[in-house]
């Protein structure tokens, strides 16, 4: 399959998909690509015993029906903010769907509450499963509106990226995210803020294995020098480019949550955990999509490894 720079969202008709929809559009205005919107539905079958074959399904009329009347309205949503677009109502899994698509598009963006409980548990599982196993970049953009109906009320206004900010701690997968966020700001002439934390005493038990003697200071020192080397090397390749460095106590997850308070945008990496390999995201990236207060960026190894050498 051949990539494009499209950007794919996924709609359900909720708020949150309208949200994360008005966002792709926005970034799909600025960076002068068009959008594709897709709403999947899958048919829903239970046990019947008096049926011969022991399952009856469902006709599947007037769900594509209501799929389709919520694909049309996300595609006039878009097209009136200017972006060219196309749509496309397919069956299946939403997650399985996407990430089959994100090998032909440059981006995928979805939306989630972000509220805990059951309903962040049935949105959740695109939202986790997707940025683990998407062939391209996935954006995740909480909403953080009083109404959980279904597209009523008045969604959040959506904000241009001004800052964004890359978390670092010197493994592959933070080297991703810093040339993913590097041509975020670039797109988006934001500031970029590269952050490292210093788990050293920020929070109970953790790091306990170290020696009692350790001079966090020297670590801190460390992780500083760590950090210039990696941001020095990107400004070199970059001419121009200024990133300002942050190195802070806490570990990863916690500073990124709090840095998302005040960013635009939020870029991690994942190296992928779980008893299969890239199975599950990270515990970083994962926190970081659970409580971050402005949209997350996941890159992945995948993505690179997927991507076409000239863009």
């Amino acid at each position: 399959m051949t990539r494009t720079d499209t950007v794919l969202v996924g709609v359900d008709g909720s708020a949150p998909s309208l949200h994360a929809l008005d966002w792709a559009a926005a970034y799909a205005r600025r960076v002068g690509w068009p959008l594709h919107v897709v709403c999947t539905y899958s048919l829903p079958s239970f046990t019947a015993a008096s049926l011969d074959g022991g399952y009856a399904a469902l006709d599947d009329s007037a769900i594509q029906e209501g799929a389709r009347a919520v694909l049309e309205e996300a595609r006039a949503r878009a097209e009136a903010s200017g972006v060219r677009t196309t749509a496309t109502v397919t069956t299946g899994d939403a997650a399985g769907v996407l990430v089959e698509m994100s090998r032909e598009h440059a981006l995928v963006v979805v939306g989630t509450r972000g509220r805990g409980g059951f309903t962040e548990r049935l949105l959740g599982t695109v939202s986790s499963a997707l940025p683990a196993h998407a062939h391209c970049p996935t954006v995740v953009v909480p909403y953080r509106g009083e109404s959980g109906g279904s597209g009523g009320g008045e969604l959040p206004t959506v904000r241009p990226l001004r800052r964004i900010v890359v978390g670092v701690d010197g493994s592959p997968s933070a080297e991703i995210a810093v040339r993913h966020a590097i041509r975020q700001a670039q797109a988006w002439d934001a500031e970029l803020v590269a952050v490292a934390g210093v788990p050293v005493g920020a929070g109970a038990g953790l790091l306990a294995w170290l020696p009692a003697s350790i001079d966090h200071e020297q670590v801190l020192a460390d992780i500083t020098e760590g950090l210039n080397v990696i941001i020095d090397r990107h400004e070199a390749e970059n001419p121009g480019l200024s990133i300002k460095r942050i190195v802070l106590d806490g570990t990863g997850a916690e500073l990124l949550t709090e840095f998302s308070t005040a960013s635009d945008l939020i870029v991690v990496g994942s190296r992928g955990r779980g008893g299969f390999r890239g199975l599950l995201l990270g515990s970083t990236s994962q926190a970081v999509l659970h409580h971050s207060s402005c949209p997350v960026m996941v890159v992945t190894k995948k993505c690179d490894e997927d991507e076409p050498q000239e863009r």
